[in-house]
């Protein structure tokens, strides 16, 4: 078959010869590209299977597809979309638009670990000419859709070749990260992505067409042509839009190598389809974006003589589903404008009531009128297509169609924009709306424009209403963004949700709310009357462990080891966050079977630590209740504490150790085997760190002092399992720390274990304060008693000593730059050793202001000696008076404190010699006698 054929296109080729010749010094270039074009738009109306170029979301596109379908109503409908998606197409039907099929991956095989988790989008809108193809090929009985392009994990294979590929990287071509277009976190699939890829292009377009970007520029001068014309015009347009963007693109040679591919992967499955089913390419429909229609068919089409082997799937196991997708993300993912998408739905609303075309909708969709008859494909073959006729050279010297202007449609926008702006805080009135409708018309008259734009309408909006400020949280801009319709958002139905996500919704079903409507809802449980809500309880602890921040948030009431619910309120938004809900149903078939998942993940990650793992023993017995998964997960935790070398963790380590002993204490007969290995192998772990850690700069004094914690905490219990505490006393002999703080902790630990009494770490302090050298380093030291407080509470009255001493001696340029750096310290990492201390000093201090001028510190007082103590008296006291008549008492006190002899009327007894020199001790004696 002819590439091309004489007199169809004969005019323009002339026509562009000459612009040629005209434009460029040397024409051969220039016009090999002009030329080049239009043999490109010559083949692809020629190829017997008919291409509908498309742009995404697009109504002129939709338009012109639900007219044709309308007209040749083809037997099969080969469309651009990953191959993997085509059974969720049907699920559509119970989804609200826009929404995105996605193929989502976690365990990948075959590709790197660092891909995990995999995820593939394609948006789907309801002014999309896919959504036209799909909606006619699902309700029409007796045709066929094929989806063509490559499979999700084709896509990943694409990539993996290219990243290992030993072909030098193109210097000119843009980065993998810019090549993907994004939604969300996923790889988006460009459904007819349309759009200049060589920058000069680009620029001149814009500046040209007097536009600000591609957007506004695609609208203006692609849009509203093609609204109104007939199907040959459309397609010329579109071949030719594609084949000049495809020709200019010389610094993208590896995207054009791509979608070559991607065109001849596409053409194989349809002609294996053909083959396979005998089916005519009349009577087929090929939709496809327009930069892959403009290919070279006559290679890759129905009759060329292309050869692709397509490679088998990788073993990844990949899940489907439907995920609420939003005309802001679908802008985020193809570069449009923000609101672009938003305008092009009211257009294609406009664009439809215009043009009487009836557009196609799936049956039983949100919205959608039923049918009042089924509809039934054409029993007779279609009439043959006349031959192709030149419809391009007339469109491109057709003058600017000359649309009267709309002041109903104008006069309503200003009215509304000023209205929204009043509700937004702006001082706008019935002057500003004026202004914003002639602005409007001026815009569009500087612009070479028959009529205001949205766009146009969006600048004059700004200019007159906005001026310098914006009162309220939302600006002029997205004011009438709003206006044209917003960021919409889908929402994908009950009966389209995975079974994770379904089971999730019946089991918050007492609840009686509206999970998947949007925004936030209060919960209120009183579990103590209704016991029943105590699942919905565990169910809604379980999303806020998995869901994003918000989607589940606990007002009140708190869930502890331990501890049973009484009563809780939360805010749920569920259906504001139903992507995340859904993606949870890829993981698994309930939500405790992804929450298992993800606590071994992460137990078992490389990276793991054993204060990670002891988290994931927390979860599991905390959300699951599971005693096996718990043993499991601590006899993890024991290997990956023996194999650390680092103490970063042990902060995490002490406070969850801690828990999990005083739960298991409380809960069981016996504490679990993992548990005592635990504590026995972490004793000796921590001795062995010990003597490190205190010399090491990178190991915090927070950290030093959680290991010292866990040593004197857990000590009675690893003593009772069978360790030593000479390894504890060994490794604190070992221990030389140059560090103010270090010294600090290292002197509270040789006070708890009796090594250091507390008469000499007073000395010791008051040798720092009393040495000028030492002084400015002091507040270090208090930093390091605080720190003791974790290892050793019972140092706190010490502690409020230190500082009370510090604030009473130390010179203010030393201590006012120390006191932030205190306060910090406790919040950021002793937020729990902060009301210990705060306790011993309503303890110790006086709890009156009155009472602070007459008070005298514990630790300085002193008791005041008496003149004559009243066992000396000399006029015969009551005490000497008791002792001579009981002589015998006397002689046994005497006996037990060492003094031999009897009590004798001698005038200086044993017993009253014994009295002299102690007589406190006849004292008390005699208070104990009176008693008695």
């Amino acid at each position: 078959m002819s590439s091309t054929h004489e007199g169809t296109f004969e005019a323009l080729r002339a026509q562009l010869q000459e612009a040629a010749a005209a434009f460029a010094d040397g024409p051969d270039a220039l016009e090999g590209i002009f030329l080049g074009i239009v043999d490109d738009v010559d083949r692809a109306v020629r190829e017997p299977l008919e291409i509908f170029p498309v742009c995404h979301h697009s109504p002129a596109s939709a338009i012109a597809m639900a007219r044709r379908l309308r007209e040749k109503q083809p037997k099969v409908v080969y469309l651009e979309l990953c191959e993997d998606m085509a059974p969720l197409l049907t699920e559509l039907r119970n989804c609200r638009l826009p929404v995105a099929v996605q193929a989502f991956a976690t365990e990948v095989d075959g590709f790197p670990a660092e891909w995990s988790p995999l995820s593939v989008v394609a948006p789907i809108t309801e002014a999309s000419a896919e959504y036209q193809a799909i909606a006619y090929a699902l309700d029409t009985p007796g045709v066929e859709l094929v989806l063509v392009d490559r499979s999700s994990d084709h896509v990943f294979q694409w990539d993996a070749r290219k990243e290992h590929s030993a072909e030098p990287a193109d210097p000119e071509s843009p980065p993998a990260e810019e090549q993907a277009a994004l939604h969300g976190d996923a790889v988006g699939v460009e459904i007819g992505d349309l759009r200049p890829r060589f920058a000069d292009l680009e620029e001149h377009l814009l500046r040209h067409g007097r536009v600000r970007h591609w957007s506004e520029w695609w609208h203006q001068y692609v849009e509203l042509p093609l609204g109104d014309s007939d199907h040959d015009t459309y397609r010329q347009v579109m071949f030719l839009i594609g084949s000049l963007f495809r020709r200019l693109a010389p610094g993208d040679r590896h995207r054009v190598r791509v979608d070559e591919d991607r065109e001849r992967y596409m053409w194989a499955r349809m002609r294996e389809h053909l083959a396979a089913t005998g089916t005519d390419p009349a009577d087929c429909l090929y939709v496809c974006g327009a930069f892959h229609a403009a290919g070279r068919v006559e290679e890759f089409g129905v009759h060329g003589t292309d050869t692709f082997e397509i490679s088998p799937r990788s073993a990844t196991k990949w899940q489907h589903g439907l995920i609420p997708s939003s005309h802001a993300a679908i802008e985020a993912q193809f570069g449009l404008a923000a609101g672009s998408v938003s305008i092009a739905a009211t257009v294609w609303a406009k664009n439809v009531r215009r043009t009487r075309v009836e557009p196609y909708r799936l049956e039983g969709q949100v919205g959608a009128k039923k049918a009042k008859a089924k509809k039934t494909a054409a029993a007779a073959s279609p009439v043959p297509a006349a031959p192709p006729s030149d419809k391009l050279t007339g469109f491109l010297q057709q003058p600017p169609v000359l649309d009267r202007l709309d002041e109903t449609e104008l006069l309503s926008w200003s009215v509304e924009i000023v209205r929204a702006a009043r509700r937004g805080g702006y001082l706008a009135s019935t002057a500003d709306a004026i202004a914003v409708f002639e602005t409007s018309i001026l815009l569009a008259g500087m612009r070479d424009r028959a009529k205001p734009t949205p766009y146009d309408f969006q600048d004059a909006a700004v200019t007159c209403i906005e001026k310098d400020t914006v009162p309220g949280r939302r600006d002029v801009r997205r004011l009438v963004e709003i206006m044209m319709g917003g960021d919409r958002v889908g929402q994908v139905g009950y009966d389209a949700l995975p079974p994770l996500a379904r089971d999730v919704h019946d089991r918050l079903a007492p609840l009686n709310l509206k999970l998947q409507q949007r925004g936030v809802q209060r919960a209120l449980l009183d579990i103590a009357s209704q016991p029943e809500l105590e699942r919905c309880s565990d169910l809604l602890w379980m999303l806020r462990r998995l869901m994003p921040q918000g989607a589940a948030r606990p007002i009140m009431g708190e869930r502890g080891l331990g501890e049973r619910p009484i009563q809780e309120s939360w805010d749920l938004a569920l259906g504001t966050h139903q992507r995340a809900l859904i993606e949870l149903g890829y993981e698994g078939v309930s939500i405790e079977q992804v929450l298992e998942q993800r606590l071994r993940r992460a137990a078992y990650s490389p990276h793991a630590t054993a204060a990670t793992v002891l988290e994931a023993v927390e979860d599991a017995t905390l959300y699951l209740g599971s005693r096996r998964l718990a043993d499991e997960l601590g006899t993890r935790a024991l290997e990956v504490l023996s194999a650390e070398r680092s103490v970063d963790g042990a902060p995490d380590v002490l406070r969850r150790v801690r828990r999990l002993v005083a739960y298991y204490r409380t809960s069981e007969p016996v504490l679990p085997s993992w548990i005592e290995s635990f504590v026995k192998t972490g004793y000796a772990h921590y001795c062995t760190l010990l003597p490190t850690a205190f010399t090491d700069d990178d190991a915090t004094v927070r950290q030093v002092a959680a290991m010292l914690g866990f040593l004197f905490s857990m000590e009675s219990l690893a003593l009772s399992l069978g360790c030593d505490r000479t390894q504890l006393e060994l490794a604190l002999a070992q221990s030389h720390p140059q560090d103010p703080p270090k010294t600090a902790l290292l002197w509270a630990a040789q006070v708890q274990l009796g090594r250091l009494s507390r008469a000499d770490l007073r000395a010791r302090c008051d040798e720092l304060l009393g040495n000028p050298l030492v002084v400015p380093a002091y507040p270090r030291y208090l930093s390091g008693f605080v720190h003791a407080l974790e290892p050793v509470p019972g140092l706190a009255d010490f502690v409020v000593e230190a500082v009370s001493n510090a604030f009473g001696r130390l010179p203010d340029p030393v201590l006012l730059p120390w006191l932030p750096t205190l306060i910090t310290t406790l919040r950021s990492g002793g937020a729990e050793l902060a009301p210990l201390l705060i306790r011993e000093a309503g303890r110790i201090f006086p709890g009156r202001l009155a009472a602070l001028d007459e008070w005298v510190p514990p630790w300085r007082a002193q008791p005041e000696p008496e003149a004559v103590h009243p066992a000396r008296r000399a006029d015969g006291s009551r005490a000497c008076t008791l002792l001579v008549a009981h002589p015998a008492a006397c002689d046994a006190v005497a006996s037990l404190l060492g003094c031999d002899g009897t009590w004798t009327a001698d005038p200086c007894p044993p017993g009253a010699a014994l009295a002299g020199r102690h007589p406190d001790t006849a004292v008390a004696l005699e208070v104990l006698l009176a008693g008695a």
